[in-house]
């Protein structure tokens, strides 16, 4: 209370609102923005209570350089972290949110990370004078009244303050203060700059508690998977965006494994603790998806085309003359008539796409069908996989095993990847990624890694760990590996080397499979295709890990010794 008191004399509101999270509240949400014409309803006789949001187009995407780590030092930030000082970052935020919020409502937003009753779970609260990002947190969190009953009881919470106000790009500020447990955001809209519950709270600030507490704050998927005997078990898993990580987390197994079955607790986020004995556990923090509309369709997803058909929230997509949202991968051939992205009539010989390539739907994971039910558990799951992998179209194999839990941590953090439309930038160029974290983790990378090592030594079964590369491509350019479903057939291997059923070839990177091991039935690659994406160039390797090592050395004395030994066991192998 008192916090938003402080927060109302600084913006000046016209009138505070206190969420409680209701359908009410929701609905009378929804049709304040309608009246203002800054929602589109859809509907096309498909789309039940689902509504179109346009950004700015200076604003649809991660802004990586205009995000801060507000640490006492830089050295705690680290050196893939931009730092400002923590007083120097409030005294130009302060002036820049003096009254911003005049002739706006100020929505305050409390909400859960985690099932509700899990004693994993954190409390946040954002301030924004956005409706939208009230939409957005009230499907990605357990947000409102639950909140204010778990706040009632005391316990410490994050505080978020964001305002759209002017977008303004050089203006644009996201800083977090791990010290104040504190979130600031200006002139933007997007869901990952405005949206706080999400990669500001739950990875930047959470990462930084978990180095504290011993735990893990992971941009990971979280997947079920049963057998057509009824065994369960669970994989977690980083991809960089791009990589396929929504799809993994939500495959459907092909039809050539009749029986088996696959859920989703989660596609983004992962909290993983050593429970008291020593058994690995993992929840999801988030209560939904936030996921890429563009190239998602039947073939690559359906599970979520199914979900995605009431109660969404649809951002930069186009819209069909009879109201239907439409994007790039949705349907072969592109609608006569469809609006683009930006409200204009979309022209063919433009050269432009119809939806932003970073267009995004959020969607509650309760109307989610092949939803688990371990989704909701307060004590989570224990996975026995670990999956990295990125977007890289040579060198990288299909997929191989790391020899050991240092050695897949080795994996994790040598990752590299091609960027996508997630980030402002420059698309396709090949940056360092370590697990999927280089923009999430809110702290020195170097620690981040000893943490992970140390981690491990809480576990008293590890998980085995694996990489993955479904976009190697041959001579001519074209994908060896059909992914998509298809990429079941991998994670079927995998459970076959945790249960020891198929042995693998050591090779200087790691396990690959044996030809043989992987199940092609139905599957129109042949033995020669699959040897060559399995292979393993020494000569291109022993390259790749010269960056790797330059990435390594930005870290000092922070890196941890047992990453280099690892790094440097690599290093002999691929020579000898």
């Amino acid at each position: 209370m008192k916090w938003v008191e402080e927060v109302s004399a600084l913006t000046k509101p016209s009138e505070i609102v206190w969420c409680d999270g209701s359908q009410e509240e929701k609905t009378r949400i929804e049709k304040e923005m309608l009246e203002k014409n800054e929602l589109i309803a859809l509907g096309g006789g498909v789309y039940e209570n689902c509504y179109l949001y346009r950004n700015d187009p200076s604003d649809v995407a991660r802004v990586e350089d205009r995000t801060f780590i507000c640490s006492k030092t830089q050295e705690e930030a680290g050196p893939t972290n931009n730092w400002m000082a923590p007083d120097a970052a409030k005294k130009t935020l302060d002036g820049l949110f003096d009254g911003v919020m005049k002739d706006r409502k100020m929505y305050v937003i409390p909400y859960i990370l985690g099932p509700a009753d899990s004693k994993y779970s954190r409390l946040g609260v954002e301030i924004s004078d956005s409706p939208l990002v009230v939409l957005t947190t009230g499907v990605l969190t357990r947000m409102g009244s639950i909140a204010i009953e778990h706040l009632k009881n005391g316990g410490e919470f994050v505080r978020g303050l964001h305002s759209m106000g002017n977008l303004k790009k050089e203006d644009r500020y996201i800083c977090h203060f791990p010290e104040d447990r504190l979130l600031m955001s200006i002139n933007t809209n997007y869901g990952g700059n405005a949206a706080l519950s999400k990669k500001p709270h739950a990875l930047r600030l959470e990462s930084i508690e978990a180095k504290k507490d011993g735990w893990l704050a992971e941009h990971m998927f979280i997947l079920e998977m049963e057998s057509a005997t009824g065994d369960k078990s669970y994989a977690i898993g980083a991809l960089p965006s791009g990589s396929g990580k929504t799809n993994l987390a939500m495959i459907k197994p092909p039809s050539a494994f009749n029986g088996w079955k696959t859920r989703t607790l989660g596609d983004d986020l992962a909290w993983f603790h050593a429970d008291e004995h020593g058994k690995l556990k993992v929840i999801n923090p988030e209560n939904g998806f936030f996921g890429v509309a563009y190239g998602t369709g039947l073939n690559s997803n359906p599970n979520i085309i199914d979900a995605i058909k009431k109660n969404t929230i649809f951002t930069n997509v186009g819209v069909t003359p009879d109201g239907k949202p439409w994007w790039e991968g949705l349907t072969k051939d592109v609608p006569e008539g469809v609006i683009d992205w930006k409200g204009q009539k979309w022209d063919p010989s433009s050269g432009q796409p119809v939806a932003n390539k970073n267009s995004r739907y959020a969607t509650p994971i309760s109307q989610y069908g092949p939803k688990s039910e371990a989704y909701d558990d307060a004590a989570g799951v224990s996975p026995s996989i670990i999956i990295f992998g990125g977007r890289r179209a040579g060198l990288i194999p299909l997929v191989y095993e790391a020899y050991n839990w240092e050695h897949g941590i080795l994996l994790g953090a040598m990752m590299r990847v091609e960027t996508t439309a997630a980030q402002a930038g420059k698309v396709g160029e090949v940056r360092q990624d370590p697990m999927a974290m280089l923009a999430f983790c809110g702290y020195n990378m170097g620690e981040y890694f000893g943490h992970w090592v140390e981690f491990g030594k809480k576990l008293k079964e590890k998980p085995r760990v694996f990489f993955v590369n479904w976009f190697r491509k041959n001579e001519k350019g074209e994908y060896v590996w059909p992914g998509f479903s298809e990429n079941f057939r991998i994670i079927k291997w995998m459970m076959d080397r945790v249960s020891g059923k198929v042995d693998a070839v050591a090779t200087p990177i790691g396990y690959v499979p044996k030809v043989e091991d992987i199940d092609t039935t139905g599957l129109s690659v042949s033995k020669s295709d699959l040897e060559d994406l399995l292979s393993v160039d020494r000569g291109g390797w022993l390259e790749e890990i010269k960056t790797t090592k330059a990435f390594f050395e930005k870290f000092g004395d922070k890196m941890p010794k047992e990453l280099w030994d690892e790094y440097y066991r690599l290093e002999e192998r691929l020579k000898t």
